[in-house]
């Protein structure tokens, strides 16, 4: 097991950070997504409607899927904002826009389907910051640690969900399966420049909080 350092004094963002935190917040939760990368999904053709058991779980998936980009927006600002790197800042930075792109693409998706996104949306994106600062307060190895297994973590999560869509849903398919591989290339980067493996009771800590996110967000 590996040794992790103390964690340091919490250190107290500056007012400028904070309000910029604030606002990345609110366009996050209130404003309509836009990505910088085409929609997988985008030249796919139309495809055979789904029945209505199908369209309801699309839509708990999809909308699952969403939070997840909720709070990975929440986690990489978060680290972003108690890194002291400046090259460790602009690696959850971009981490942070790539996954702004899943987003836009879920948002996309829910509203093709006529549905919401999980109305708990400020709950999720309030702990993952809490968990993202948290921590970045234990020092950039370990911030990229949790990185790695929060990516890890995500990339099963996505094949559960793409071995549970219809076979005739392309659209969600196409968008989760770049989805995936985004996690996996961020996983990595995460591991590459030093993120330390995580103690596993934090790792089973982080998968059963994920299990009661996604079960509420299917539903609320």
């Amino acid at each position: 097991m590996p040794n992790f350092p103390a964690p340091p004094k919490f250190s107290i963002p500056s007012l400028d950070a904070v309000l910029g935190e604030l606002d990345r917040a609110l366009k996050t939760l209130a404003a309509t997504p836009v990505a910088q990368r085409e929609n997988p999904a985008g030249r796919l053709a139309d495809h055979p409607e789904l029945n209505d058991a199908e369209r309801q779980r699309v839509i708990g998936l999809m909308r699952v899927n969403h939070v997840g980009e909720i709070c990975a927006q929440a986690l990489y600002q978060a680290q972003a904002l108690a890194s002291n790197n400046p090259s460790k800042k602009e690696l959850f930075r971009h981490a942070a826009i790539e996954e702004a792109d899943h987003l836009a693409w879920t948002q996309e998706r829910l509203n093709a389907l006529g549905a919401r996104p999980s109305l708990l949306n400020p709950l999720w994106y309030g702990g993952a910051f809490a968990l993202g600062y948290l921590a970045g307060q234990m020092g950039d190895k370990v911030s990229l640690g949790f990185m790695a297994e929060t990516e890890k973590q995500v990339e099963r999560h996505l094949n559960d969900h793409l071995s549970r869509l219809p076979s005739s849903d392309l659209h969600s398919r196409a968008i989760l399966e770049q989805m995936k591989q985004d996690e996996i290339e961020h996983g990595q980067t995460a591991k590459d420049h030093g993120g330390a493996e995580l103690p596993v009771p934090v790792k089973l800590a982080m998968t059963a909080m994920s299990k009661v996110m996604t079960t509420l967000a299917q539903k609320i």
